[in-house]
């Protein structure tokens, strides 16, 4: 059994990744285990003590924060905000991400500013490990005082209360804890802010994305270099000394991996008749590079904030303060995901217009790549599909950040909408993939016109293994299970 102790270790996206999909189980370090024990016998000793207000500790929430609680309502206070905060709608948060955000809020406490019980943070913990997952609902969170709707909805079942997936089937959180054998959480102070304060959901669902990108950009680079070979285009504008002239780390990378993909082909070295390509043949280092180099810069956002604490108030025992501050404020990165959201589109839209290309009927390849145009349409549709997803991802690339709505009665008078953001770009990762998959059909049936010359051994490789899941169309059929086979492939 694979074990990850949580720690203050760095964590990674990949890492992320490895844990929550690589069946690990997590641990507390014993580091860990003293920071949280530290944080919240401070806590208790603060309120034991001292008679000045605690935001969300000793008051009311929100604009409510100067409404002073007693002593003997402080756990009541926890629950009722638990409670009062589950108005999400819409759609379930995806198992894998729901999961990721447990993780992520289990990293967040374990760093001992939040002031969470060590029983809290270690259920949390028996539910990771357990493949529980909470039901989520995706949409309610502005994504400036934390995720608080979807976490709430998260930490419901720690109740007793709200619902979650187990063992395939969704049951009531009361059910969950009765079969496990597990007591409801008796919420100390302040856990139930510690529990909803905090950007997990827009994190899980931003590593759930920059995963994916890094896996669609590599994609995106190898199709490119099936359908470069299949349209007879030309291998000087990939040349190393053409990006050395501008040399984003991106647009090399790129013109690096295209001339390892094509090395080899026949295609490629057969005498031109066109001078140029279209630009999105040409210019695909330069588009491709930008897409890598935003990913880079969003991922290093992105692993700041998950290796950080971001509820509020952030208690630091060792300096003696508890502080009511905004490190639950989405907006470091509602700003990268918005710009992810773009990228991620801009990688598609150039896909699209390569297809539009491949079905064109020129360089000598047939009319909608099929054999008997007329009675045939062949993939004229592909390229309709793939122009209507792209046009719905410039819909959704709209950044959701340049959006606030005040709330709390104007005392959150500017929220991030990061959580929006992060929805959007999920739908945009999904929508990029549908695009790269449809360019990759059209782009292995171009090819096998272009026998007996053939592409290069590792382009030949991926549409040797394309064709055991999806064959050549030589008469029109349905079209449908072959993009979904092309989805599934990209995803293998």
């Amino acid at each position: 059994m694979n074990i990850h102790y949580i720690s203050s270790d760095h964590l990674t996206i990949e890492r992320i990744g490895e844990i929550v999909y690589g069946g690990y189980k997590l641990e507390l370090s014993e580091d860990a285990k003293q920071r949280i024990r530290k944080c919240r016998n401070y806590l208790d000793k603060k309120i034991g003590y001292g008679n000045a207000p605690i935001y969300g500790v000793t008051t009311g929430f929100g604009s409510l924060c100067n409404v002073s609680i007693g002593r003997d309502q402080l756990s009541q206070l926890q629950v009722n905000l638990i409670k009062s905060h589950a108005c999400g709608t819409g759609e379930r948060v995806p198992n894998d991400i729901v999961k990721m955000m447990m993780f992520l809020k289990i990293q967040s406490l374990s760093y001992g500013y939040s002031g969470c019980k060590m029983d809290t943070v270690q259920r949390l913990i028996q539910f990771f490990n357990n493949d529980v997952f909470p039901v989520v609902l995706r949409q309610g969170s502005l994504g400036a005082s934390g995720d608080l709707v979807p976490l709430a909805h998260m930490c419901l079942p720690l109740l007793g209360l709200g619902e979650v997936e187990y063992q395939g089937k969704i049951i009531p959180g009361a059910e969950l804890l009765r079969k496990k054998r597990w007591k409801p959480i008796v919420l100390g102070s302040k856990e139930g802010l510690a529990l909803l304060n905090g950007t997990q959901n827009m994190s899980a669902f931003a590593v759930w994305s920059l995963l994916n990108a890094q896996r669609l950009s590599n994609w995106a680079d190898k199709i490119a270099a099936m359908s470069l070979d299949a349209f007879d285009g030309r291998i000087e504008p990939f040349q190393h000394v053409v990006q050395t002239v501008r040399p984003h780390v991106g647009q090399i990378e790129t013109a690096d991996k295209m001339r390892e993909m094509l090395e080899g082909s026949q295609l490629i070295t057969n005498i031109k008749a066109h001078v140029q390509d279209p630009y999105s043949f040409r210019c695909v280092p330069q588009v491709h590079g930008a897409v890598k180099d935003t990913i880079r810069y969003v991922k290093s956002v992105i692993e700041i904030e998950v290796n950080s604490a971001t509820d509020n108030p952030t208690i630091c025992p060792d300096e003696d303060q508890i502080i009511s501050a905004g490190n639950f404020h989405g907006e470091p990165i509602a700003l990268p995901i918005d710009f992810l959201s773009i990228a991620m589109s801009e990688l598609a839209n150039i896909s699209e217009r390569r297809i539009y290309r491949l079905v064109s009927g020129t360089r000598g390849l047939p009319n909608f790549l099929v054999a008997n145009p007329g009675v045939n349409s062949g993939f004229m549709i592909t390229q309709y599909t793939a122009a209507s997803v792209v046009s719905l991802n410039k819909s959704l690339a709209m950044p959701s950040s340049v959006d606030s709505i005040p709330s709390c009665q104007d005392q959150e008078d500017h929220v991030s909408m990061g959580a929006n953001a992060a929805i959007k770009l999920y739908r945009v990762i999904h929508n990029t993939e549908r695009v790269l998959a449809i360019e990759l059909f059209n782009a292995a049936q171009a090819l096998d016109f272009r026998l007996p010359l053939k592409s290069s051994p590792k382009i030949c490789a991926i549409h040797d293994a394309f064709r055991k899941v999806v064959p050549f169309i030589l008469n029109d059929e349905l079209m449908y299970p072959h993009i979904e086979k092309a989805i599934q492939f990209l995803r293998r």
